[in-house]
């Protein structure tokens, strides 16, 4: 499971590189305002909002932002967008993987920005299929270290099916299939453990590993497409050492 270490350290490098951005918060209104769209504005009945309202506030997006974007999702307020989930597939510089998820209101936009960011930087657009095929959905949840520990964890979560836990320094992460995601979620809240997030993702099947340099690489075109404001998600099947890593740390 390294390549996946890898791949969630860094998603959380990540996230701190978009809020020092300003980018997050953007991202984060847009993933309330469509699951308030898709499931209603009451996070009584919407599982989906009550976790996009609760990753918004754990970074600090201000509860007047939150209710106006529930507000412009469920029509209660003008304003809101007609947002549509497009993927894109294509290859990064060594042959890697990548699934890009747009959450976007202009289709040329999103489609224009992606292409750039992999033509700028040595990777290319693939057909649909092309690299799909290495990924599956997977439902994530992210629970912080302190004061919980990985046993606690996996019994709290193993009837709900969860596949496996994973100690990730600072935080555990659990493993199941994206149909069981609310599930081991409810699990957590019933057995009083926190969670930092829970998210349905494209995990990959198979890794590439890389050295520093492609890691190197690989980082910038992630970097590149999430420059754009129409990307939500950046998923790739590359694997890097600890040592790969934290060479990278100390750029």
């Amino acid at each position: 499971m390294s390549g996946h270490s890898k791949w969630a350290t860094t998603k959380h490098k990540k996230a701190a590189i978009d809020a020092k951005r300003g980018k997050l918060f953007a991202k984060l209104i847009k993933n309330i305002e469509v699951a308030a769209r898709v499931g209603g504005g009451d996070p009584a009945g919407n599982p989906t909002l009550v976790d996009a309202i609760q990753k918004a506030k754990k970074s600090s997006v201000p509860n007047d932002n939150i209710d106006r974007a529930v507000k412009r999702g469920s029509g209660l307020e003008a304003g809101g967008a007609d947002y549509q989930t497009i993927m894109y597939e294509g290859y990064g510089p060594g042959g890697i993987a990548v699934l890009v998820e747009c959450l976007t209101d202009n289709r040329n936009r999103a489609a224009s920005d992606v292409r750039v960011a992999f033509t700028r930087n040595g990777g290319q657009m693939a057909d649909p299929g092309s690299v799909a095929y290495v990924f599956s959905r997977k439902g994530v949840v992210m629970v912080p270290a302190e004061g919980t520990d990985e046993d606690t964890i996996m019994e709290a979560v193993l009837e709900a099916g969860a596949e496996e836990v994973t100690a990730m320094g600072d935080s555990f992460e659990v493993l199941s299939e994206a149909t069981d995601l609310v599930a081991v979620r409810t699990a957590l809240q019933e057995a009083g453990i926190d969670y930092d997030s829970a998210d349905s993702v494209f995990y990959p099947s198979t890794q590439v590993e890389v050295d520093e340099e492609g890691a190197r690489k690989i980082l910038r075109l992630i970097d590149a497409l999430e420059d754009s404001d129409d990307v939500q998600n950046v998923y790739t099947n590359f694997d890097a050492s600890d040592e790969v890593m934290a060479a990278l740390d100390e750029e």
